[in-house]
């Protein structure tokens, strides 16, 4: 007799899961739902927005990889990719968009679906594909993927990402916390210093012409090491490194660090007055 009740039971949760249902909201955005040859279906938004210059870009909570390609543009041109097991599948999580002149901010959310749903459905994988104006702040927190992102003129600030981090070029400061993976930063101005802590991977970090800073490194795992000549590495003990290149300046910190550091040249032309005004 029990086990007919058990049996019963399950059916009826099965047929409660089959009937909840819930739609997440898309607002205005333009949006493509198409179902490839592997069954999954694919969920598109495209979306345009004007930016002024040193406006600030965020992303948040996002489950797949994120790149941004930077240019002399002064809109964002905002591309999201969804894949899931079902429309169910990406009806459990949504991307929202903010954005006005100075901000642009995507954020990954919970979505509207059932107890059911929420419980025992399973989770959408996203693509974030942005091209974007050159002189922006870009802030990232809550990526598992990679980071991907072209030459800027502000500041980033990289966190808890679980992925490979790849910045072409920054000139403010640069904040990367919480990494699982490697990261290759190109610095070609430093302004507040480079700012390191919690990293699972290697780091090269790649100076631009003129570069004057200093470093201090505490708790890696790893070594650190370049073949410039005005580099100067010292080995204070284990775990413990300090430094000086050029004639100093800026701060470059690094603390909690498993794997290598790498100081390399830059192929990038170096910043100044005259290329700044063409």
């Amino acid at each position: 007799m029990k086990r007919i009740v058990l049996v019963v039971a399950l059916i009826v949760i099965a047929g409660i899961a089959g009937i909840v249902r819930s739609h997440s909201k898309t607002g205005d955005f333009d949006r493509l739902v198409s179902r490839n040859s592997s069954e999954q279906v694919r969920d598109e938004i495209r979306q345009t927005y004007q930016l002024a210059p040193g406006a600030s870009v965020e992303l948040s909570n996002i489950n797949g990889a994120v790149r941004i390609e930077t240019s002399d543009t002064g809109t964002a041109d905002v591309l999201i990719e969804r894949t899931g097991a079902s429309q169910q599948a990406l009806s459990r999580r949504k991307i929202t968009i903010e954005a006005d002149a100075n901000s642009l901010r995507l954020r990954g959310e919970k979505g509207d679906v059932g107890f059911f749903e929420r419980l025992f459905g399973s989770t959408p994988s996203e693509q974030i594909t942005l091209k974007l104006p050159r002189q922006i702040s870009l802030h990232t927190k809550g990526v598992n993927g990679s980071v991907i992102v072209g030459d800027l003129d502000g500041s980033v600030d990289v966190r808890g990402v679980n992925g490979r981090v790849q910045i072409a070029g920054t000139t403010g400061g640069a904040e990367f916390k919480g990494i699982n993976g490697n990261i290759s930063v190109g610095l070609k101005q430093l302004n507040n210093g480079v700012n390191l802590g919690g990293i699972n991977g290697n780091i090269e970090l790649q100076l631009g012409q003129g570069i004057n800073a200093d470093f201090d490194v505490h708790g890696i795992n790893g070594s650190v090491a370049s073949d410039l000549s005005d580099v100067m590495i010292d080995k204070n003990k284990r775990g413990n490194y300090s430094g000086r290149i050029g004639s100093g300046g800026s701060l470059i910190q690094a603390k909690g660090i498993n794997g290598n550091i790498r100081i390399t040249r830059s192929a990038m032309a170096p910043i100044t007055a005259d290329s700044a005004q063409n």
